[in-house]
Formats: structure tokens, C-alpha cells, sequence
């Protein structure tokens, strides 16, 4: 038998009997994992449907069930993600409507475990919280969840199954951004839907936007969030040093080079590299990082040997990289192994009805180590006409300089808001 059939037929014996349940509903994943395990199915549990992903692209299954609701991903979104994915899974919806196009052979085993569930404890829960319950459900996945918990794991039933549902659901904007313009939740949404993976990332938006918020939030939502998350700035080291700084180098490799140093892509092993303002990297590197990220492997300045080394690749740039590889002044093959997946941070200029949410967010940390202060009607009107040019680390700036200009008055007012002046 070939190899490629026997890993297929491996891979099909591992799925088999294998079934994925997809719910933020704990109580209901309890009531349904316990009658498949009855019936002699391994079952792996997912509370949203990024982890469902992510639980599947791990380790096979046979089939995925799926509720009616996911804290973090449309339902149809998921179903359209799930179909191209993984086009051999059962998808059993829970209300047992039709789910995917493919159809294990023990469909039936799944609608009698659904059946018996629903029978045992009363109606399936079926639907979104309410408003009022979603305002009291705290972010699901923190840098101490991940810390404490693997995903897509055999899991207990919890003492206080209210308490463990609410740990389990989450807000549909990250706690990383403000605001709740679409562009913003539209980031937030595409974040947690790559974060379980190790797809490469490219973060595209103005200077000073938070593309670096992404990266971070990207890292703290992965399963390599207990590893360190190790940052670059292309635009801020010399050419002549950064292919040193980057893959490190020996001793005496070049002029004042006195001891050996590892690069920040080793640093980073087992964790995430973020490579920012990554179209000011010089042509010639390029072309190395692309070998990387083809190999895996690392050859540090002044070594003959390789190092293998593991790591997730986070880009940003404020420059459209499609435009300066048509251009030939990026790398073609490289945009296209860093836009895997594509993100967009929004200048604030064009959502400005975020502006006084990031106002109050912005005074609040410096209320942290000051006395509290407020802005007047009158100034935060003067802010939302503005054009920021320098997006929110201009907004940060206007502001930190105004609460110093307050003094120990309790209130900015409009005299206290000086903009940024190019000229």
C-alpha cells in the first residue's frame, strides 16, 4: 500500500467515531457528550467556533455538533469556514436541521444521542443570551484561561455549570479595542478566527492605529500565548545590522561583533514574531526570511549550520505590500507567504463616533497613576472635528498633553487641547 493511503486510512481510523461538540452552552455539551459516550464515541468539546477549527485541524473527527449559537462567529460564517475546510465531516446541527453535505454512517447515533439529551433535561438550549445576560458574561479567553486550560479537551462536568458557561462566553469586541464601529468589530472577528492557527499574518493600517494591538491579541488568543511574543521594527535598525539582529550571529562574524547573540527569530522558538513595518525590510533580506519561513530553518551570521526553529509570523506595515510587490520593491513571493491572512486596522478618521469611548479609555489610564479627571462637552466636541492624522497615538498624545496642561484642575476644558502641528 502506498503512503499516502495508509496516512489516509490512518487518518480515518482516528476520525472514526470521533465527534466534536461546538457550544458555549456547557450543560448542554455534558448532556450530549455523556449518551455518545455511551454509545462508545470519543467526544472533544469546543466553546466557540475559532476552537472548533482548531480542535479539528489537530486531530480528525467524524463529525462536528453544532448548536445555535457560537460567542464568536456567526453561525453560517462558521458553517461556510467549516464546509471548505474539512469537506469529509459530518456537521449535526443541534435542533438536528440539515447541517454540511457529507453524512457519517452513524448520523443516526448523533440524532438519538441529540434526542435522548433533550429528553433527559428538558428542551436543548437553542439561541443567543439575552442582552442582559451577555452584559454580565465576562471575555472568555484570557492570557490565565489559556494558561489553565487546553482546548478541544475531554472535560468534567463543572460544580456551578451557570458560572462555568459565563467563563465561557465572551463579548463580540476583544477587550484590546475601543470602539464599536463595524471596521473595529469587523478586526476583532477576524483576530479570533486565526488566533488558534498558525497561519502567518499581515497587518495593513495608517502609522498609529494599533496594528501592534492585533499582533498582541493575535499572540494572547493562540495556543502559543504561554511563549514568549518577540517584536521588531524593520524601519528602526540599520541594514548592515538587522540580518545580525534577526537570525543572530558568532562571535567575530563582523566589525565589533565580540560575542555571539541570538537573533529575534530564535528568541522567539515556540512563540510568535512580530516583524512590524515589514515593508522597510531590504530586498536582499528578503529573500532570506522567505527561505525561513519555506524551511523552518535559520542560519545565523558567521554559521555554516542550521537551526530549526518554530515560530508564528505576525507583519505589519502602514504600506499596501500588494502595491509595492506589483511596484518589484517587495517581494512578491514573500507578500504572498505573509498575507495568508490579511488584517486591516481603520484610521480613525474614519470612524470618529469611537473617539469618545477612547477619550474616557485614554483617561482612565492615566487615572491610574494621577488624580481622576474629566473632559468638558465643549472639548471632546473640539476632539470628534478634528482630522488625526496621527489616528490614536495622536488622540493618546492631545490628551496626555491636556491633562498636564489642566494641572490639578479636575476638568479639560477646550484650552487645554492642542493638536499636533505638521508645519
Amino acid at each position: 500500500m502506498g503512503t499516502t493511503a495508509m496516512a489516509a486510512r490512518q487518518r480515518s481510523s482516528t476520525a472514526a467515531r470521533t465527534a466534536v461538540l461546538a457550544s458555549a452552552d456547557i450543560a448542554f455539551r455534558r448532556r450530549v457528550r455523556e449518551v455518545l459516550t455511551d454509545l462508545r464515541w470519543q467526544v472533544r468539546e469546543a466553546a466557540g467556533g475559532a476552537e472548533t477549527l482548531a480542535c479539528l485541524d489537530a486531530s480528525p473527527a467524524e463529525a462536528v455538533v453544532l448548536d445555535s449559537w457560537l460567542p464568536d462567529l456567526e453561525i453560517r460564517e462558521f458553517i461556510a469556514e467549516f464546509e471548505r475546510l474539512h469537506p469529509g465531516v459530518d456537521l449535526v446541527m443541534a435542533d438536528a436541521s440539515a447541517g454540511g453535505s457529507s453524512r457519517s454512517p452513524r448520523r443516526n447515533e448523533i440524532l438519538d444521542a441529540l434526542r435522548r439529551a433533550q429528553e433527559t433535561d428538558g428542551a436543548i438550549w437553542n439561541g443567543a443570551p439575552s442582552e442582559a445576560e451577555m452584559a454580565e458574561l465576562p471575555p472568555r479567553t484570557s492570557p490565565e484561561a489559556r494558561a489553565h486550560g487546553e482546548p478541544c479537551s475531554p472535560r468534567t462536568p463543572s460544580a456551578s455549570a451557570p458560572a462555568a458557561q459565563a467563563a465561557a462566553a465572551h463579548s463580540v469586541r476583544l477587550p484590546e479595542f475601543i470602539g464599536s464601529h463595524p471596521a473595529i468589530l469587523d478586526v476583532s472577528r477576524r483576530v479570533r478566527l486565526v488566533a488558534p492557527r498558525s497561519t502567518p499574518v499581515l497587518i495593513e493600517g495608517p502609522t498609529g492605529s494599533g496594528k501592534e494591538l492585533v499582533a498582541r491579541a493575535v499572540h494572547r488568543l493562540s495556543p502559543r500565548s504561554g511563549r514568549r511574543m518577540v517584536a521588531l521594527n524593520c524601519a528602526a535598525i540599520p541594514e548592515a545590522l538587522l540580518e545580525a539582529e534577526l537570525f543572530g550571529h558568532t562571535r567575530g562574524a563582523f566589525t565589533g561583533a565580540v560575542q555571539g547573540r541570538t537573533g529575534r527569530i530564535e528568541a522567539a522558538h515556540g512563540g510568535t514574531l512580530f516583524l512590524d513595518e515589514i515593508g522597510e525590510m531590504p530586498l536582499a533580506l528578503q529573500a532570506k526570511l522567505l527561505r525561513f519561513l519555506e524551511t523552518g530553518e535559520l542560519q545565523r551570521v558567521g554559521e555554516n549550520e542550521p537551526v530549526k526553529v518554530d515560530v508564528r509570523i505576525v507583519a505589519a506595515t502602514h504600506r499596501r505590500l500588494a502595491k509595492l510587490a506589483a511596484e518589484g520593491s517587495f517581494r512578491s513571493d514573500l507578500y504572498y507567504r505573509l498575507a495568508v491572512f490579511l488584517v486591516r486596522m481603520p484610521a480613525l478618521a474614519g470612524r470618529t463616533a469611537d473617539i469618545e469611548a477612547l477619550t474616557e479609555s485614554c483617561l482612565e489610564k492615566m487615572a491610574r497613576e494621577a488624580p481622576a479627571k474629566e473632559i468638558t462637552l465643549q472639548a471632546q466636541s473640539l476632539l470628534a472635528t478634528h482630522a488625526w492624522p496621527g489616528n490614536v497615538r495622536e488622540l493618546e498624545h492631545v490628551l496626555e498633553r491636556a491633562w498636564i496642561l489642566a494641572e490639578d484642575r479636575p476638568r479639560i476644558d477646550v484650552g487645554e487641547i492642542e493638536f499636533d502641528n505638521p508645519a
